[in-house]
């Protein structure tokens, strides 16, 4: 990932409470100048992604096809998932998406756009409504409505 979007995505990470942490899982994608083609290449993968998602936990799958939650709704996800599992896993693909067992795996779909979004601006999209949600949630001001 480019730098930016690394410090971009620590700013509201780092902004986090701290009973609701985050921890990063960063993946290499596959090469993309290999030989495969794109469905092998989301098959390899899948099988990484698949075998980082915590056991018993909830997972969201990031796709422009997905529901299209506001903040708030966010913000009632986070709230309501202690009483669903230990933990809550957001799933960002590489340049050519998620394999469709990602998908059938992840609990819902969820878009933060219709858009077509670059995976690096996802995370940084992501992390910023993380915060945004938990600011929700704790009644500080930093969501206005």
């Amino acid at each position: 990932m480019p730098r930016w979007v690394s410090e971009a995505s620590q700013e509201y990470l780092q902004r986090m409470p701290r009973e609701m942490p985050v921890i990063l899982t960063e993946l290499k994608p596959e090469p993309r100048h290999s030989g495969r083609s794109t469905e092998q290449i989301l098959e390899l993968e899948s099988q990484r992604i698949l075998a980082a998602i915590p056991g018993g936990s909830i997972c969201y799958a990031l796709d422009e096809r997905g529901s299209l939650w506001s903040t708030r709704d966010l913000a009632a996800t986070l709230n309501q998932a202690p009483a669903k599992a230990d933990e809550i896993c957001f799933v960002i693909g590489s340049a050519d998406g998620l394999h469709a067992k990602v998908k059938q795996r992840a609990n819902e779909l969820v878009a933060l756009s219709r858009m077509t979004l670059p995976h690096g601006l996802v995370r940084v999209l992501l992390a910023e409504q993380l915060y945004r949600a938990c600011a929700i949630l704790k009644g500080h001001p930093y969501h206005r409505e």
